[in-house]
């Protein structure tokens, strides 16, 4: 049949279809369909004692599987796969990746109230993620695979950053879980004392009104708040009654707004909470957490067991800046030490969580904070148990991690002693391992 086509045309379409079979057969060999794929690295780990975080007394001479970034399997004893990599660890304690679920790794110091004004005022935001990456970096180092990071004072959302670069393989650091910017009312939270000519940071997002409060959680949300955080109280005073009491931040219907949208969202919420009115406070309002919580009473510790609410004491921070402080500071250390073993009778769940920031490890260790739970009552089993079992827990991630059993994270840290004897084991780690990945290996 003839064609109809100009003579011109037909020239170009038959130019026009042997350029596309030309550029489809070059793309075809320059890009192949099927791209090879890397199996996953598969790894054996030999433990002389094994605390897998279920059991009540440990292992002897374990075999774990690693493959990837999961366990495949824990057997007592056998040989490994033949090909496979062995990492002797035969003579060390081997136990979950430990997780603190209160850090700031944004904030440096102790911190006094000039060097926090120092880092708001004087350090740019990219600056401070510098050194969050730095401190990450140190404590995945000193053995804790996760970490909760409890608002970034003042640093906006830049702990999202951290956590994506880490989550991305860009930075070492442990997986996080991570709250933004943690929430008051205005004028309630520094940076205070400053002219009001002036408009000068805060170390939080103030929060006013029930719509306010609202708006505040959808905001957090949006740019990436794994956790809702916010101050039910300050000022804490001793009353004649015996008792810690405090100023509370917000009004029951804010603290509740905050509270109910963050659990729409899918959100937990965090509370800091020291004196007993503001744990009460947050009690009434719904959350998920208590943070610090030195002024608990029984009654109050009865309310978090019936509703299910865990305690994160971050002892560390208080006890180490308590000497230098004047005031109630010291007495409200030894009133949690009291606290500590009633809330242990009563069956309050306790997280292992310090309060600690970027500091130098040499003079103070975050694994200390285990130590202090077993001088406040704790067995060295339990102690370890509240930062590995109970904090994946309170984090949602129980069916990932917590525990060294088959199909959770290879998150694996081992000690040359036996932390069961000596708690402070867990101050010299001298292996981690995050995801199948070893990042320290000091075990000779």
């Amino acid at each position: 049949m003839r064609s109809h086509l100009p003579a011109l045309s037909r020239r170009f379409l038959v130019n026009f279809l042997a350029m596309a079979a030309g550029f489809a057969l070059c793309c075809s060999a320059a890009w192949p369909q099927d791209k090879p794929v890397t199996p996953p690295k598969k790894l054996a780990i030999s433990a002389g004692q094994l605390i897998d975080g279920k059991s009540e007394t440990p292992m002897a001479n374990a075999l774990i599987l690693v493959e990837g970034d999961k366990i495949v399997s824990v057997t007592a004893g056998g040989a490994p796969p033949a090909g496979v990599e062995l990492i002797d660890l035969s003579h060390s304690t081997v136990l979950p990746g430990l997780m603190d679920t209160h850090t700031h790794v944004l904030l440096n110091g102790d911190v006094t109230a000039a060097d926090y004004d120092i880092q708001l005022l004087k350090e740019s935001i990219p600056y401070r993620a510098i050194l969050a990456a730095r401190n990450a970096r140190i404590a995945l180092e000193h053995g804790f695979t996760v970490i909760r990071d409890l608002e970034t004072e003042g640093a906006m959302y830049a702990d999202v950053d951290v956590k994506t670069a880490i989550a991305n393989g860009e930075v070492p650091g442990p997986r996080m879980q991570v709250s933004t910017r943690a929430m008051a009312p205005t004028g309630m939270y520094p940076l205070l004392g400053y002219s009001w000519e002036l408009k000068v940071p805060t170390g939080v997002e103030y929060v006013d009104g029930v719509e306010g409060a609202r708006k505040a959680v959808r905001e957090q949300a949006m740019y990436g708040a794994d956790w809702i955080k916010y101050y039910s109280d300050r000022r804490y005073h001793f009353g004649d009654d015996g008792v810690l009491h405090s100023w509370v931040n917000f009004t029951d219907e804010e603290a509740k707004a905050i509270v109910d949208e963050a659990h729409r969202l899918g959100k937990k919420v965090a509370a800091h909470a020291i004196g007993s009115d503001g744990i009460a406070a947050a009690l009434r309002a719904g959350v998920d957490t208590i943070e610090h919580g030195d002024g608990l009473t029984e009654p109050l510790m009865d309310e978090m067991v019936r509703k299910g609410v865990y305690w994160v004491p971050t002892v560390t921070v208080g006890a180490y800046v308590a000497p230098g402080r004047a005031g109630n500071w010291p007495k409200m250390v030894q009133l949690e030490r009291d606290n500590f073993p009633v809330a242990m009778r009563k069956g309050v769940k306790i997280a292992m969580g310090t309060d600690a920031g970027g500091f130098d490890w040499k003079d103070l260790n975050q694994a200390k904070e285990f130590e202090y739970y077993v001088q406040y009552g704790m067995s060295p089993m339990q102690a370890i148990r509240s930062g590995t079992v109970v904090a994946a827990e309170l984090l949602g991630w129980s069916d990932r991690a917590g525990t060294i059993e088959t199909g959770k994270w290879a998150d694996l840290v081992a000690v040359s002693g036996d932390p069961l004897k000596d708690i402070t084991e867990l101050q010299r780690v001298k292996f981690v391992m995050k995801g199948g990945v070893v990042y320290k290996n000091e075990v000779h």
